[in-house]
C-alpha cells in the first residue's frame, strides 16, 4: 500500500466514524505525541573524500530524518566516478537490542529495489540468446500459460520489464511472515495469475506479477532457481557477498539482519511480513549499502562484469512512456528529471523497510538509501525521495515556473481520476474510494490537484500550463500531462490516472455510504428499545414482525462490517502489513458480513413491497422501512463496486 493511500485513509476514517459515534454516544481520546526514539551514533566506513559537498549534505539530511521522523536506523551509499564517497550506517538495526547499523554487514530488505536485479538477470539471458524481448512469454512457459485474454496481443518479455503487461493489481496474501512458508516461484505464479485488464504495451502501470514472471522466465530457461542464479551470475561477480535472494537466508546473513519497525506510542513495534513467494519482486531479498554501491557502480561503468555495455545502455535508456512529453521508463528503472538532470530511479517498500536508489549517468553518480522503520504516519516512504532530491540538487538548480505560458482552456481536464494500479478484483479496490485524484481549474489557465502528492505534508498542488495539456508545478519542478482522458505524472512514470464519469465519483460514493449509515445506525440502536417499550402489539402480523427483524439484521450486519473496516484501517502502517500478508480475520469478516447483509436486504425489499400492499404499519412506518431498505441497497451497491461484498 502506498503512502498516498495511507494519507487518504485518515481523511476517510473520521467521517465514517461520525454516525457511529453520534448514535452510540462513544468518544475517542486524542493521541498524545510520542517521544522520539533516540538514535545511536553512526558507524561509518572511511570515505573516499571529505565530509563536505554531496556526502556532507546527504549525511546531515539522513541524521535529521531519523530524529524528526522516528525511524530507528538507515544505511546509505553515494557513488561518484566509480568509487563510494559515502558509505555509512545510522541509528540501530534493532530498536530493542540497540545493535548499531553497520553499512558493510547489516542487511536491509530490498523490497521493490530488488526488481533492478531481475532486470539485469533477464538482460543477461537476452545476451545469451535464451530470451527474446519481443517474444510471447508463453513461448518459454512450460507448466502454465498466460491467459489469451486479448487474442493477437500477447504479453512479451519487454512488457514485463516496462510494467506494460496489463495484469490486474492483486496483492492480498502475497507476503509471508516466515521464510519457511515460502512456496516455489512457478507454483505460486500459476496459482495466483491475475486477470489481464488492458492490452499489453498500452499503459505503464506498476506490476508485481509481471516482474515476478520475468524472474521465473530466467529460472525456466536456465533450469536454475532464481535465487541461486542471481548468486552465481550477478552477486558473486560483483563481490556482493552480503546480498541474498534465498529464503531462508544463510546463517551468516540472517545473524546481521535489521528488523523492520513502526512507531507505536512511545516505542517501536517490530514489523514482519517481508518474505514471500515472489522473490524477483523483492520478497525476502536483502542487501547492504556497501553491496548496493558495487551494483550501482557497475551500471554506471557500462555494466561492469554483469552486463555488456549495450545491455547496460538499454537498461538505462527510455523504453516506454505514458506520455511522450514526460519522463518514462527504462527497464524497471523510472526516468525522473530534477534540476535539469535526467535520473533513473527506483523505490521499494515493505512493512518496516523503505529504500530509494537513483543514478545520474551524465554525472557518473548514484545514491542508495534504506530505512528500517515506517516513521510517523508512514513518512519513511517519502524520506528516501528527499535524499534523492538532495542528491540531484548537488549537481544543478532549476527555477520553478510561476505563471502559465499557454492560455488554452483547462476546464476539460477538471474531474476525478483513478489510478491504473487500482485492483479490479479484490478488496484493495477500496483504495479507489479514498485515493482518487481531483483536478480543478483556476484562473489564468491553472489547475489545482488533490491526492497527487508523495509528500505527506502536502495535500494540494498548483500547476501552470506550459502548452495545451502540459503543466508544471507552480514554484516546483514536477510536471503533469493530459491526453485521451488520462493524467500522467512526471515524478511517477509507472502509473497513470483515468478520468471517471460522474457516477463513479468517489466523493459521491462516500456521501452515499455516509448517508446510508446515518439512517441505518440509529435504526439498529432504536429498534430494540422500541421493541421493549411497546412489547408485542396485539394483532401485529407475523410478516410485519419478520420484516422488522430483517431490517434490524441488515442494519446490524452493515454496521458491523463498517466497524470491522474501521478496525482494519485504524493504523495505516499496520494495514500495509495486514494487506500483503493477508492473515487478519477482518479481511474476510468485512465481505462475509456484507454478503449476508445482501441476502437479508433482498428479503427486505420484498417486505417493503408487502408492507404497502398489506398496510402493515402507519404511513410513517412504511416510509421509514422503505427508506431503510433503499439505504441498505445503496450501501451494499457501493460496497460491491469496491469488492467489499462477499
Amino acid at each position: 500500500m502506498t503512502m498516498r493511500l495511507r494519507q487518504r485513509l485518515r481523511h476517510l476514517l473520521l467521517p465514517l466514524c461520525v454516525p457511529l459515534l453520534l448514535a452510540g454516544g462513544a468518544g475517542t481520546a486524542a493521541a498524545t505525541p510520542a517521544a522520539r526514539t533516540e538514535t545511536r551514533a553512526a558507524s561509518e566506513l572511511p570515505a573516499a573524500s571529505g565530509s563536505a559537498g554531496l556526502p556532507g549534505a546527504v549525511d546531515a539530511l539522513v541524521r535529521r530524518q531519523l530524529a524528526d521522523y522516528r525511524i530507528p536506523g538507515a544505511s546509505v551509499v553515494v557513488v561518484e566516478h566509480g568509487r563510494p564517497v559515502l558509505t555509512k550506517g545510522y541509528g540501530v538495526a534493532d530498536a530493542a537490542a540497540g545493535t548499531p547499523v553497520d553499512p558493510r554487514r547489516t542487511g536491509f530488505f530490498l523490497a521493490s529495489d530488488a526488481k533492478l536485479f531481475t532486470a539485469v538477470a533477464v538482460l543477461q539471458q537476452v545476451e545469451r540468446g535464451r530470451l527474446d524481448l519481443s517474444a510471447d512469454v508463453n513461448r518459454y512457459l512450460t507448466t502454465f500459460k498466460v491467459k489469451d485474454t486479448y487474442p493477437g496481443r500477447p504479453v512479451t518479455v519487454r512488457d514485463l520489464l516496462t510494467h506494460t503487461a496489463g495484469f490486474d493489481n492483486s496483492i492480498i496474501g502475497r507476503a509471508a511472515t516466515r521464510p519457511e512458508d515460502v512456496r516455489p516461484l512457478g507454483e505460486s505464479l500459476a496459482a495466483h495469475q491475475p486477470r489481464r485488464v488492458r492490452p499489453p504495451g498500452e499503459v505503464a502501470s506498476y506490476d508485481n506479477y509481471g516482474v515476478a514472471l520475468a524472474g521465473y522466465l530466467v529460472e525456466t530457461v536456465t533450469h536454475t532457481p532464481f535465487a541461486r542464479y542471481l548468486d552465481r551470475s550477478v552477486l558473486r561477480p560483483l563481490g556482493m557477498t552480503r546480498t541474498s535472494f534465498a529464503q531462508p537466508h544463510s546463517p551468516a546473513i540472517a545473524a546481521d539482519l535489521a528488523r523492520g519497525h513502526r512507531p507505536a506510542g512511545g516505542h517501536q513495534r517490530v514489523q514482519d511480513g517481508q518474505y514471500g513467494d515472489w522473490s524477483p519482486t523483492g520478497a525476502g531479498a536483502v542487501t547492504t549499502a556497501a553491496d548496493m554501491g558495487r551494483l550501482l557502480g557497475a551500471l554506471l561503468d557500462g555494466g561492469g562484469p554483469v552486463l555488456t555495455e549495450r545491455s547496460a545502455d538499454a537498461l538505462l535508456k527510455r523504453q516506454f512512456g505514458n506520455d511522450d512529453r514526460l519522463p518514462g521508463l527504462g527497464y524497471i528503472l523510472e526516468e525522473r528529471v530534477r534540476d535539469g538532470q535526467r535520473m533513473l530511479v527506483k523505490d521499494g517498500d515493505l512493512p518496516g523497510f523503505h529504500g530509494n536508489l537513483a543514478l545520474l549517468p551524465a554525472r557518473d553518480a548514484a545514491v542508495y538509501v534504506v530505512y528500517n522503520g515506517d516513521g510517523e504516519n508512514g513518512v519513511a516512504a517519502y524520506a528516501g525521495q528527499e535524499v534523492v532530491d538532495r542528491f540531484a540538487d548537488h549537481f544543478g538548480t532549476a527555477a520553478g515556473a510561476r505563471r502559465s505560458t499557454s492560455q488554452a482552456d483547462v476546464t476539460p481536464y477538471e474531474g476525478e481520476y483513478r489510478s491504473t494500479r487500482t485492483s479490479s478484483s479484490e478488496l484493495t479496490r477500496v483504495s479507489a474510494l479514498i485515493g482518487s485524484v481531483r483536478v480543478s481549474a483556476g484562473e489564468g489557465a491553472t489547475l489545482t490537484t488533490t491526492g497527487l502528492s508523495r509528500n505527506p505534508k502536502v495535500t494540494e498542488r498548483h500547476w501552470v500550463q506550459l502548452s495545451p495539456g502540459l503543466f508544471q508545478e507552480r514554484g516546483g519542478q514536477d510536471r503533469i500531462a493530459f491526453r485521451d482522458g488520462r493524467l500522467s505524472v512526471a515524478s511517477d512514470a509507472s502509473v497513470s490516472y483515468e478520468r471517471l464519469p460522474w457516477y463513479l465519483s468517489p466523493a459521491l460514493h462516500q456521501q452515499a455510504l455516509l448517508g446510508s449509515l446515518a439512517l441505518l445506525v440509529p435504526t439498529v440502536l432504536a429498534l430494540p428499545v422500541l421493541a421493549l417499550v411497546r412489547r408485542r402489539s396485539p394483532g401485529t402480523p407475523a410478516g410485519a414482525r419478520a420484516a422488522k427483524l430483517l431490517m434490524w439484521t441488515s442494519g446490524a450486519l452493515i454496521t458491523a462490517a463498517t466497524l470491522c473496516f474501521l478496525l482494519l484501517s485504524a493504523d495505516p502502517n499496520a494495514l500495509n502489513r495486514t494487506i500483503i500478508v493477508g492473515d487478519s480475520p477482518l479481511l474476510t469478516a468485512v465481505p462475509a458480513l456484507t454478503g449476508i447483509a445482501l441476502a437479508t436486504t433482498g428479503a427486505m425489499a420484498v417486505c417493503a413491497f408487502l408492507s404497502w400492499r398489506r398496510r402493515w404499519w402507519r404511513v410513517t412506518g412504511r416510509v421509514h422501512y422503505t427508506c431503510s431498505t433503499l439505504a441498505a441497497l445503496v450501501f451494499l451497491g457501493v460496497a460491491a463496486s469496491y469488492r467489499l461484498v462477499g
